[in-house]
């Protein structure tokens, strides 16, 4: 896997049209983690709506865990720490 910085760098903006974001890099970042690339779209969605710390802690979750469901637990987890957050405040 390629880490969002690699991806950066060898970004050309006028041969990569479609990556001209930083949450879109992180997004496609996030379903290449989660062996996910047909969904794509669902993923720079939620980097687009979501906390990039939210989302690196509910990834670092499903990557140290040996679930069959990684992008299941993702999201349960995603949805749990939002949840936590909004009872806190």
């Amino acid at each position: 896997m390629q880490s969002v910085g690699k991806i950066l760098k060898r970004f050309d903006p006028t041969k990569d049209k479609y990556i001209s974001r930083d949450f879109q890099a992180f997004g496609i970042y996030l379903s290449e983690e989660m062996n996910d690339y047909k969904h794509r779209g669902m993923w720079i969605k939620l980097a687009k709506t979501n906390h990039r710390a939210l989302l690196e802690k509910a990834l670092s979750f499903v990557k140290d865990s040996t679930a069959d469901n990684k992008i299941g637990l993702f999201l349960w987890k995603l949805k749990q720490i939002k949840n936590e957050k909004n009872n806190t405040k």
